[in-house]
């Protein structure tokens, strides 16, 4: 075959075209990162442990472990009283999650490559957020199967109990905010374990989730009672039907634990949320 053939059939060949990009909102852009971290979860089940077989261990430890030892009044006693405090901190401990795999990605260089697209830079946070949401709701879901064979119940309205899981994702939401705001602050996963470990376990277990205030020393009993894990447990337990009677001296926000976690909610948002995303800027800027 002679040159002037070849170079006939090259020329006659269709020119490859180039892909049109479509144009997408904020939403479909940050659902697609959802549909990412959410298929990361479906090939690693492993990340699925600190929802699933961790809080089950623990009601399971701590309802018939220490559950023996402890004494409370309400209609189940204490295994009921416990689930709403092992739920608030399972769902505090969304910060954990969101901070572990931002900074996994920004170790390895996926938020720079998704930035690098034709995409609305927030798409990345709030996608992230979303899915780390959706993966704390899993353990919600785990522990209340798990309550109801143990004996747990919701002894109030459909109302109010929807409002108590409401109070419990919103608590979620601002745990991540401060989860975005640690792992965009970490240079490594082990300063993020690091970190986490050292604030979110005392703050956890400083609190009214597994023992009542009333018995711990006043100094100690003070901390635990301003402590808005505790509103949260509190606001919980009340709105279920399973709460312990307080102290005439309890702490304001125990007195009104719905309102001060609202409250807690939006000024934690208010103002880590803000801190949050000036890191995160500036660590993908650099």
């Amino acid at each position: 075959m002679s040159h002037t053939d070849q170079d006939s059939r090259l020329t006659s060949r269709p020119a490859l075209e180039r892909p049109e990009i479509v144009p997408t909102n904020l939403l479909r852009q940050s659902m697609s990162i959802v549909r990412r971290n959410l298929t990361h979860i479906k090939r690693m089940p492993e990340m699925l442990m600190d929802v699933t077989i961790q809080p089950v261990m623990f009601v399971l430890l701590f309802a018939y472990v220490f559950g023996s030892s402890i004494d409370i009044d309400t209609a189940a006693g204490y295994k009921a009283w416990l689930l709403g405090g092992i739920m608030a901190q399972t769902i505090a401990f969304s910060s954990f999650i969101v901070a572990v795999g931002l900074t996994a990605d920004l170790e390895k260089g996926i938020v720079d490559r998704m930035r690098s697209l034709p995409i609305n830079p927030a798409a990345v946070l709030v996608g992230r957020s979303i899915s780390s949401l959706m993966h704390s709701s899993i353990g919600l879901v785990v522990m209340s199967l798990t309550g109801l064979v143990i004996g747990w119940r919701i002894h109030t309205n459909i109302a109010e109990a929807a409002l108590g899981y409401l109070l419990l994702l919103g608590w979620g939401f601002a745990m991540i905010w401060v989860g975005i705001w640690v792992g965009s602050k970490m240079r490594s996963v082990e300063a993020v374990n690091g970190v986490m470990f050292a604030t979110m376990f005392p703050i956890t277990f400083l609190a009214n989730t597994f023992a009542p205030t009333d018995r711990m020393p006043t100094w100690l009993r003070t901390v635990a009672e301003w402590n808005p894990i505790s509103s949260l447990t509190q606001a919980v337990r009340e709105l279920w039907g399973n709460d312990y009677p307080l102290r005439e001296d309890a702490a304001l926000p125990l007195q009104h634990p719905v309102l001060a976690t609202i409250i807690w909610i939006i000024v934690l948002t208010a103002v880590v949320a803000p801190l949050a995303i000036r890191t995160f800027n500036r660590r993908t800027a650099s």
